[in-house]
Formats: structure tokens, sequence, C-alpha cells
């Protein structure tokens, strides 16, 4: 099924892409994530009724509207795109006239990324290479101290990952790869989804040993 048909399912409007005036800009274009990355994401990633997911660079919110629809969880959109951002509004009021029975909140903020303040309650966070690995740095960092505080297991959700963030994640954070997904009929290597967790176990062991040494 096309790209505009399975928005017409959602009753929201998702499909082009928007390049930043600023070619300095540390954000990237907006391009929504494909809807068949999204199924293999959702038939190989089982989202839980607690989950909690933050879409990092949701754009016209195509996978904030995607995951709230299809598993009822609460989905908080974060985008800094002045324009982008008031198209996400205009599509949540299309969809939420078609999905008001889904109790579950669907929230969009407009802001830089790194400044998001994380909830203790947020616990899955989606990326689709919105940004530079610079501010990548600064997110994933605001979530470690998220977790720091309050104790919980967290997953990284990202789509077409960058050899920068990859290795960041790699040398630089607690966070282990669980899954990696192809996307079928891609041509290109990188178009994959991976799937990143780190454990509360992992936490509290680090705590422990911590405790050991002094």
């Amino acid at each position: 099924m096309g790209e505009r048909k399975q928005d017409k399912l959602l009753n929201i409007k998702t499909v082009g892409i928007r390049e930043w005036k600023d070619s300095k800009s540390q954000y990237n274009r907006y391009e929504a994530t494909p809807y068949k990355a999204l199924e293999v994401l959702c038939e190989n990633y089982k989202f839980k009724d607690a989950y909690r997911v933050v879409d990092f660079g949701c754009g016209r919110g195509r996978v904030s509207f995607y995951l709230h629809n299809r598993f009822q969880i609460p989905v908080t959109g974060i985008e800094a795109n002045q324009k982008t951002y008031e198209e996400a509004l205009e599509n949540k009021a299309l969809y939420r006239a078609k999905a008001e029975h889904i109790p579950a909140p669907i929230e969009f903020n407009y802001g830089l990324a790194q400044h998001f303040k994380i909830d203790e309650k947020d616990n899955c966070f989606y990326f689709f290479h919105p940004f530079s690995v610079n501010i990548f740095r600064k997110v994933i960092n605001n979530i470690l101290r998220s977790v720091e505080k309050h104790k919980r297991t967290v997953d990284l959700i990202l789509y077409y990952p960058i050899r920068e963030y990859r290795d960041f994640l790699k040398t630089s954070t607690p966070f282990e790869i669980i899954n990696t997904m192809k996307v079928p009929g891609g041509t290109d290597k990188d178009e994959i989804v991976i799937i990143y967790r780190l454990r509360e176990e992992v936490l509290n062991e680090e705590e422990e040993d911590c405790l050991n040494i002094g």
C-alpha cells in the first residue's frame, strides 16, 4: 500500500520533504519514516502497555500517530521546525477526529530536542537521524541522567542509524543492541532498524559495584 493511502487510513498528511533554510543547521531535513519500516519494527518489537514513547524529530507525526493507533500507548513528539510542528498539530486534530476512542494521550512539543525534559515515565525513544551526533549525544545524556534518578529499563529505536550514532552508543554508553531488523526492499545496507536497550538490572549492578569500591 502506498504512503498516501496509509496516511489516509490514519486521517493524516505526512508525505513530503522539508529542508531547513539554514544550511548550517544541526537539524536534518524532514522526511517521514517509511510505513514499511514501521511495519517491520512493529512485527519484531512488541510495544507494551506500560511504554511511553518519545519521538525525537517527529516531523508531521507519522511515527507518533502510527504507534499510538496500533498500540494505544502514550506518545510525545518533539519537533524543532515551527512550520512542521504546526502541521503536526493539524494532523493531530484530523487524527483525533477519527481516533477519539483511544484514551492514551498523544502530544507534540515545539522546541530543541536537547532541551526536552525527559519524564521519569518515558522509556522508549525513537530516532530517524533527526539531527547531528553532537545533539544526539546531548539527548542520550539527558536520558541517562533521567534513568540515574529514576531507574528503569529504557529502549532506543534507531531507523537508518548513521555510523556516528552507533559509534557513540557503543563506546560511550551502557546501551546494548538487542535486535537488528532489515527493511524489505531496501537497496541501502543502512536501511535497518536497530533496538538498543539499557536494562534496569545493569544500573543496579553498576551502583552495587560503586558501593563495593567505596
